[in-house]
């Protein structure tokens, strides 16, 4: 087999990656273990306001013109919806933060999805004493979906391999690369987590930060907006609400711990009042970075060798925007900005 690209990881970053060869006429192959899981446990917001400081979220504008079309072409391509518009209500802590809340909803960058108003919630079972401010032009992906459903096609069209790919065995010619019975000009890596295990790229500093979830179960609650305070209350549909996220530093395995369900039961009793039933306990390793930019690029010792990666925790609205980048830099020596080159750590 002769294909233009292995890909290597069929979380967001993979798919945005193959959805961008498919756009350019490329060929590729994808190898997919299902070893990592961020993308299917993540919470899928995409929000261009940092809610801690209601400030504007890094290049947030250029990564909603390119994800918003992007995941409306997959919704058009599989006659499905990925896209769930919803609105998040800040709850605030204090009258200082309802203060912060108008001044910053007259930032250029924030005015657009910050209504000024103080806003009130409906619903009994929240507790809001300073009320809550609103954000509009927000939602979640439904990932999970997304994936499956993606993978499920390039399984159907011969374009999956589902078995961990072993880096050890790339050979590199002059004018091509070769791994068992494939040629490619060039493999991309969009790992995650995973790429602890990749030789080439594995000194780069990706921390990986365990983020776990709930699904609860929540017939008083009614909301059909997204909650926010010390963790997020998403509406799922049929009385069940998702509950995140944690963020644990040392822990990088995959499993739900019972310390991650406490914490999120802790913060979400300081907030919701009626009763509820965890129904799901989910967890995965998000693919951070300590200056919270994402990892492009090109191994300093082979440019046939690509990473795509470090998406961090906002995944569904930067990962559409990084494959264009790498793939213009790639094709057409387009150069990438310094802080997203992997160039600017030692490798």
């Amino acid at each position: 087999m002769t294909v233009d690209y292995i890909i290597v990881g069929l979380g967001l970053a993979g798919i945005a990656f193959a959805e961008e060869l498919k756009r350019q006429a490329k060929t590729f192959i994808v190898f997919e273990d299902q070893s990592q899981t961020s993308s299917l446990v993540a919470g899928g917001m995409y929000n261009p306001v940092i809610l801690k400081r209601f400030t504007p979220v890094w290049n947030a504008k250029e990564q909603l013109e390119v994800a918003l079309p992007f995941y409306a072409s997959l919704e058009k391509d599989f006659n499905k919806e990925y896209d769930k518009p919803i609105d998040i209500y800040r709850i605030f802590k204090s009258i200082e933060e309802q203060n912060n809340w108008s001044i910053a909803s007259d930032h250029p960058a924030l005015r657009d999805f910050m209504l000024p108003e103080i806003a009130e919630i409906s619903s009994n079972c929240i507790k809001a004493p300073f009320k809550l401010g609103q954000l509009t032009k927000t939602g979640r992906i439904m990932v999970r979906d997304l994936v499956s459903d993606y993978r499920d096609r390039l399984k159907k069209e011969a374009l999956l391999i589902d078995q961990t790919f072993r880096h050890e065995l790339i050979i590199t010619w002059d004018s091509y690369l070769e791994y068992k019975n494939i040629k490619a000009d060039k493999v991309v890596f969009c790992e995650g987590n995973g790429v602890k295990a990749n030789p080439y790229f594995n000194k780069l500093p990706l921390t990986g930060t365990k983020g776990e979830l709930i699904t609860i179960h929540a017939p008083e609650l009614r909301i059909n907006e997204i909650i926010k305070s010390a963790i997020f209350i998403m509406p799922m549909g049929e009385d069940l609400y998702k509950i995140g996220a944690t963020f644990n530093w040392s822990d990088k395995t995959n499993r739900p711990t019972e310390e991650g369900r406490l914490e999120l039961e802790t913060k979400l009793k300081s907030v919701l009042t009626c009763s509820y039933s965890i129904v799901d306990h989910e967890a995965g390793v998000r693919p951070t970075t300590g200056d919270r930019r994402p990892l492009l690029g090109v191994h300093k010792d082979n440019r046939r060798l690509a990473i795509l990666n470090g998406m961090g925790t906002r995944g569904v609205m930067i990962a559409p925007l990084m494959a264009k980048k790498l793939y213009r830099f790639l094709e057409e020596g387009i150069e990438l900005d310094k802080e997203i080159n992997i160039t600017r750590f030692k490798q």
